[in-house]
């Protein structure tokens, strides 16, 4: 008899993360994410220990996916800045980032009632905020100017995602891509 083939942990992450996304943290339970994943809930517990062992392996993946896979994607294209921080934009309004947008938002909503959790997140937004500012800073002389362009750009990526206004006759796309330019002048 074959041994039982188990679900793997990056499944359970996965699956963990996209209930996140969808429901905040309170829709991430063991047997909705197993019933999801078509195993059963003992399975679980060959990888973690708890919920919250799940919960903290799930933030470790969100902050490895957003930033240090981010940075390297960006950096392993080579370039100046400029075309670093276009290639950022870029990425920060793919669709694979908006799929990730959600799960920013449930983060972001979840550091509310959870200081740990709020740590994480100013942790990520600090680093975030360092490597713009490493790369603005290459271009732009007055710290002051490096500062505000970060955190404009930083804005642009967290709110863009909750902005219902409208654009007269240029798209979305169109004025996240004069609103670069104009970061990047």
């Amino acid at each position: 008899m074959a041994a039982p083939t188990r679900t793997p942990r990056a499944s359970w992450i996965e699956e963990g993360l996209h209930a996140l996304g969808v429901g905040g943290p309170d829709a991430v339970r063991i047997e909705v994410l197993a019933q999801t994943l078509g195993v059963s809930k003992g399975g679980f517990y060959w990888h973690f220990e708890d919920r919250r062992a799940l919960l903290q392996e799930m933030l470790d993946t969100w902050e490895r996916v957003v930033i240090d896979e981010a940075i390297e994607r960006i950096e392993a294209g080579g370039g100046e800045a400029r075309e670093k921080l276009r290639r950022l934009f870029a990425l920060a309004s793919s669709r694979q980032a908006r799929g990730l947008g959600s799960i920013d938002a449930a983060i972001r909503e979840w550091a509310r009632q959870d200081q740990v959790v709020a740590r994480r997140l100013r942790r990520v937004d600090n680093r975030r905020m360092e490597y713009m500012r490493s790369l603005f800073a290459a271009f732009c002389t007055d710290q002051a100017d490096v500062e505000a362009r970060s955190l404009l750009a930083l804005s642009l990526f967290i709110g863009t995602r909750f902005t219902a206004a409208e654009h007269g006759s240029r798209t979305r796309a169109q004025v996240l891509a004069l609103a670069v330019e104009r970061l990047l002048a």
